[in-house]
């Protein structure tokens, strides 16, 4: 088993050593030089959401809490893409930019390219140490615990790191497109295989139902509704804004390629997210109450454990092929994206004059940068959930970048002073729900749905008043004259 993953990780780096070769430029980098055909930005989009949370995060949220537990992701995020294809892909495309940070500046300024590309490069802290955490517990699992979780996220991450920095997008691409074969073929037979151990599937589907599992609607409260609202709104709207789905629709050949792309993505990751939930959910009608011992609580250990005991070699090789594929494919993809906004929205603000080959190395350097930054802050988050880590990441980018990219495409009397409004009035009203600063106030409505309804208010505000208050005193002004 040890040999077969060492064998898997020298691939992908030897993929990142080809990728570089064709690297010749910033934009073969960051989007692969806008040249990939329909299958590989179907592959590259469902892979960008496909990760550590999609295999062990979901299935171990959804054995605790059922569908309802869920609704943030794969339900949000599949959504988000499909959302990405109808409405932003084609207007994004046309534009011809390098990173979403780009439209911010051409349709408001630097001051609001700047602030956004923070908040979007922020939101990457939780998402990236997810996929690291998961590195560092299938290290841990394989080796039997010879190998501490903490040193699995070292080896996992310096394996990742390797090939992005050396191949960039293209290598991201490439790897993505071979290791979605990996993960689909490989789940959907450890899927087959959990059945029959459970006795069929219609035993698993039993099970699912008389622990009503199937439950997806909250209880009928203001707050319970509200919160649903706020979960399932996080992923589908605050993932919008985001550079690496940017980057997947900015490398297609074309706009209908990256409209059709995003689409068939998020539609196939809502689907096949059922696939690991099947598999958890026939490891507790095989194992029973031990499944629920041998993990102690932690639940996103039970589809591993489920796997090491209960299953042959060939199925365990399978499976942590898919495991290792889709925490890899995340985890690249995620390191890339905030190097590239870093340097193009930040650095070029401080030192305009660079050259492209000055750029291309920031990037690599900044990739490097950003993942020591991401490694500790996985260690310093160890024992937190996996979906826990990944669903916090995108409330900043609700509040703060998704009211003035939605805004800039489809009204056209939005402005610099309505985007800026827009994103003091979101975050100021989503840090005062924060529970650290008023926990009944955070209990009782989400602070990200508050926010972005902020966010909303000050974008039609700021940017209609000034324009009333300008026509209210042109009369006057004429009158005077």
């Amino acid at each position: 088993m040890i040999t077969f993953v060492v064998l898997y990780l020298v691939g992908t780096l030897a993929i990142g050593a080809w990728a570089g070769t064709r690297i010749r430029n910033t934009s073969d980098f960051a989007v692969a030089g806008r040249s990939l055909p329909l299958i590989m930005v179907v592959t590259t989009t469902f892979a960008t959401w496909f990760g550590a949370e999609t295999v062990m995060g979901i299935p171990a949220k959804f054995v605790q809490g059922g569908l309802n537990a869920i609704i943030e992701d794969p339900f949000g995020a599949g959504t988000c893409l499909v959302l990405v294809g109808a409405f932003f892909a084609a207007k994004l495309y046309k534009q011809n930019l390098l990173t979403i940070g780009d439209f911010y500046r051409q349709r408001y300024g630097k001051g609001v390219e700047v602030f956004c590309s923070v908040a979007i490069i922020l939101s990457y802290l939780g998402w990236v140490a997810a996929q690291i955490t998961a590195l560092g517990l299938v290290f841990s699992v394989l080796t039997n615990g010879a190998l501490s979780e903490t040193a699995g996220m070292i080896i996992g991450t310096l394996a990742v790191l390797v090939y992005v920095v050396i191949g960039g997008f293209l290598a991201v691409a490439w790897t993505d497109f071979i290791q979605m074969i990996v993960l689909v073929v490989g789940l959907s037979i450890i899927a087959v295989f959990s059945a029959e151990l459970a006795g069929g599937a219609g035993h698993v589907i039993e099970l699912a139902s008389s622990k009503e599992l199937w439950n997806f609607l909250p209880p009928p409260t203001f707050t319970d509704i509200a919160m649903f609202v706020g979960a399932g709104l996080t992923m589908m709207l605050g993932s919008i804004p985001q550079q690496d789905v940017f980057q997947r629709v900015m490398s297609a050949k074309d706009a209908a390629t990256a409209r059709n792309g995003a689409m068939i993505g998020g539609f196939s990751y809502i689907l096949f997210a059922f696939v690991p939930m099947f598999i958890v959910t026939s490891a507790v009608v095989v194992m029973g109450d031990q499944a629920v011992e041998l993990v102690k609580g932690e639940y996103q250990r039970l589809l591993p454990t489920f796997v090491l005991t209960k299953m042959p070699l060939v199925m365990q090789i399978l499976f942590f092929g898919a495991l290792l594929s889709a925490i890899k494919s995340t985890s690249s993809a995620t390191l890339l994206a905030p190097s590239t906004s870093f340097v193009e929205n930040i650095l070029k603000n401080l030192r305009p004059h660079m050259s492209d080959r000055e750029q291309l190395l920031a990037m690599r350097v900044t990739i490097v940068a950003f993942a020591a930054i991401v490694l500790a802050y996985a260690i310093a988050m160890k024992g937190t959930p996996i979906y826990d880590l990944v669903s916090a990441a995108y409330q900043v980018t609700l509040v703060g970048a998704f009211v003035p990219l939605v805004f800039g495409l489809y009204w056209k009397r939005s402005t610099t002073q309505g985007a800026i409004t827009s994103i003091v009035a979101g975050i100021a009203v989503w840090v005062i729900f924060f529970p650290q600063i008023n926990e009944e106030l955070s209990k009782a409505f989400p602070g990200q749905l508050a926010g972005l309804i902020a966010a909303l208010a000050g974008m039609v505000a700021g940017s209609l008043m000034p324009q009333v208050l300008r026509n209210r005193h042109e009369p006057r002004a004429a009158l005077h004259a």
